[in-house]
């Protein structure tokens, strides 16, 4: 190692040593200006975790002042930053509750709402993150239509909303596997695959949707008593033809025509 890089290490090592010293005496001291100014350097710094211990204290003691309202935004934003996206939601809310006017609030809707988005689980786990995501990102549009973060809020909510309708065209797709299994899981399928095109009208999954709404009619025919069967296939030709018509290029078709051509021999049957 030459010596030009040893001493630029131990500079930074006694810097760190340093900071640590100053930070332990920051904690211990009555001074909450002091506390106030140097939690605004560590959170300039990134150093996000003194930034939201020190702010934490603050926000209690300025009660009542400009600083404390100062003091609950960077203490959001620290937990933000430290990638807390649960405790800075709630400190944003509390913010935005205590201050609905203040000088940060259009910044504490957008990253509460934005951090819970973040932080939003796969489809296959419990989504209620995801829609308390698009409820504060929803919310935060309609309190400022006309904030420069408007386009990045409403790509977050349709990527959430996609991430709902993935999770319903899963549960569909489970009902389907399932077939007759204990009863009519076909029927079920198209259950849930329609409410959730009816709720998420412009989700990209709404073409999988109609396709497996096609399929779950078609072997729910199939399957049925020969004298059910007719009107059973009349109502498969109805959903091939709803299909085609919302997607006459789909990948699908050539599945989608082979159930039409079956559906249309029963149905004269």
């Amino acid at each position: 190692m030459s010596a030009v890089r040893q001493l630029f290490i131990t500079i930074i090592f006694a810097s760190l040593l340093c900071s640590c010293g100053e930070y332990q005496r920051v904690q211990k001291s009555d001074d909450y200006n002091y506390k106030f100014s140097y939690a605004k350097r560590a959170y300039e710094q990134k150093r996000y975790v003194q930034a939201s211990t020190l702010l934490q204290d603050c926000v209690t003691v300025f009660k009542g002042t400009d600083k404390a309202e100062e003091s609950m935004y960077l203490w959001g934003m620290s937990n933000y930053e430290n990638k807390d996206y649960q405790t800075a939601g709630s400190i944003f809310k509390s913010y935005y509750g205590r201050y609905p006017k203040g000088k940060y609030a259009e910044e504490a809707r957008f990253y509460c709402g934005y951090g819970y988005y973040l932080d939003s689980p796969e489809p296959q786990l419990d989504q209620s993150e995801t829609v308390k995501a698009i409820e504060e990102l929803q919310a935060f549009l309609d309190y400022y239509p006309r904030s420069d973060k408007v386009s990045i809020a409403q790509g977050a909510i349709f990527e959430l909303q996609d991430k709902l309708t993935l999770k319903e065209l899963q549960n569909a797709q489970l009902y389907y596997n399932l077939g007759n299994y204990m009863g009519n899981n076909y029927e079920s399928a198209v259950i849930v695959a329609r409410n959730a095109i009816k709720k998420y009208p412009y989700s990209k999954y709404k073409e999988a949707l109609e396709l497996l709404i096609l399929k779950a009619r078609y072997q729910e025919a199939n399957m049925s008593v020969d004298e059910r069967k007719p009107d059973r296939f009349r109502e498969v030709i109805d959903e091939y033809y709803s299909f085609i018509n919302n997607y006459p290029d789909s990948p699908s078709r050539g599945e989608a025509d082979n159930i039409f051509k079956i559906a249309q021999k029963h149905a004269r049957d």
